[in-house]
């Protein structure tokens, strides 16, 4: 009998937790799906939404980062061949400052394109599951930039990661782990420090790290004209997209962080699609400036920031350096999605963190975690070289473009299968975690069963004092 695609993908999914029992596997299934948190299914939910949008379960994914949003999007691949958005999810904690890590101890979340194989997939993370940024890749080691075992990972804490609860790690986890099983040798993840909007291009104008953000404002364009994973190269400490070999060429391209650039071409069609997107998204900067769009901040002393239905949910907590918008994409939650735990540090309050455009500080006044990334300057981002044209600027469409060579990618060495977690990771709160967490969907939607303090979640345990937040950790990362 024929069943439909929503039950053959549940029945596949079930099938994971006896995966490790059965002979023939290949080692990264078996490392991948190791233990009951590791194997949880996808939430059918889940896969009904999947379902809905023409994707495959095990098709591939993407996943980008943002901070300033607090926001954590997972793109799937659907059966035409193009990424569509599948989920957002808001982010508990994410540590720093708006900009790129440099060093190892300065608690800054990475920003940039990282490769994430099966080896960097840790289903034996002590903050319930992992995976590995893959921090620093070819071009921050090419800028002598150093740190380790940056993850996304559970448990809501942060020092120099991006973390979520333990539900929403458990269904990303498992996102990640059905793409493998699917055939996807790695997946891409993009971290920015906001959604590279003309609007937030505008407002952080001043920021000594806007050469860095506009190169990887190129491949988010990217991706957004393409809805394809854009491939990505290093050369002359920069970030290149796209490269393909010039017409008649016959050697394959070969790139190096620290080298010169070899001759190479993006395809007509995505590079005039991105040059247009470009032109469009610089007249809007001009006009927003000439509105008097404020300056964000600079160095205000906050450590990093979490999305408001977190900090919502927190007696006098604060989103710190992430937005509170006035409208969100995200559900509002009666609950928030996924279990706050009692020792959660949330970022300090604040005061006004936009100061009028004629006091913007000059970008020698901030101290230097600044990216050193190419030649391009501030300058050029919003040059007067466009001159205002059509103001009704719509999204660009998707340049369908032909699959990609990856050979030449960056993808950081594997970690060695079945090596102990990291010495950070280990916290004695871990041994008393229950070892299976409902679905986010779960989290989202169950009401409490008792009456709770305003501001509490159900379950959920007074706010500890900040002092506790630095005790859980033994090595800066």
């Amino acid at each position: 009998m024929t069943k439909s695609p929503l039950v053959r993908a549940l029945l596949v999914t079930a099938a994971l937790a006896t995966m490790p029992l059965l002979a023939g596997c290949n080692s990264d299934q078996m490392a991948l799906a190791t233990n009951a948190k590791a194997s949880q299914p996808v939430p059918p939910k889940l896969v009904a939404a999947m379902q809905e949008k023409n994707m495959d379960l095990q098709s591939p994914i993407l996943v980008r980062l943002f901070k300033q949003e607090a926001e954590l999007e997972v793109w799937k691949q659907d059966r035409t061949g193009i990424f569509q958005l599948l989920k957002s999810y808001p982010i508990c904690r994410w540590s720093g400052d708006l900009g790129p890590k440099i060093r190892e101890g300065d608690r800054q979340a990475p920003e940039g394109f990282y490769s994430i194989s099966p080896g960097q997939m840790n289903p034996q993370s002590s903050y319930y599951l992992s995976f590995n940024t893959g921090y620093p890749n070819a071009f921050d080691k090419s800028l002598g930039r150093t740190g380790s075992q940056l993850m996304v990972h559970g448990d809501c804490s942060s020092r120099g990661c991006y973390a979520m609860t333990d539900e929403q790690i458990a269904e990303i986890y498992a996102l990640g782990r059905e793409s493998f099983f699917g055939g996807q040798r790695a997946f891409q993840l993009q971290a920015y420090p906001f959604k590279m909007t003309p609007a937030n291009f505008a407002k952080h104008r001043n920021n000594p790290n806007m050469p860095f953000w506009k190169m990887l404002k190129q491949g988010y364009d990217h991706f957004e004209v393409t809805r394809q994973e854009p491939k990505v190269d290093f050369c002359e400490q920069k970030y290149v997209f796209d490269a393909a070999p010039p017409p008649g060429s016959t050697k394959p391209l070969q790139f190096n962080a620290s080298a010169k650039c070899p001759a190479y071409e993006v395809r007509p069609d995505i590079a005039q699609a991105v040059r247009e997107k470009d032109r469009q998204d610089s007249v809007k900067i001009a006009e927003l400036i000439a509105k008097g769009t404020p300056v964000a901040r600079l160095n205000t002393g906050i450590d990093g920031g979490m999305n408001h239905v977190f900090a919502s949910k927190i007696p006098e907590a604060s989103t710190g350096l992430s937005d509170t918008p006035e409208s969100t994409t995200l559900a509002s939650f009666d609950r928030a999605p996924g279990t706050i735990p009692p020792t959660v540090n949330p970022p300090r309050p604040s005061d006004n963190l936009l100061i009028a455009a004629p006091a913007e500080s000059s970008g020698g006044a901030a101290k230097a975690r600044v990216a050193s990334a190419s030649k391009d300057d501030i300058g050029s981002l919003l040059a007067g070289s466009h001159k205002p044209g059509n103001e009704s600027a719509t999204s660009a469409r998707p340049v369908p473009s032909a699959p990609v060579s990856t050979a030449t990618r960056h993808e950081p060495a594997p970690r060695p299968q079945g090596a102990a977690p990291k010495a950070s990771e280990t916290k004695q709160a871990a041994a008393s975690r229950p070892p299976l967490k409902p679905s986010v969907d779960a989290a989202e939607t169950t009401s409490s069963a008792s009456a709770r303090p305003s501001g509490m979640i159900s379950g959920g345990a007074p706010v500890v004092s900040s002092n506790s937040f630095d005790s859980r950790f033994s090595a800066f990362r």
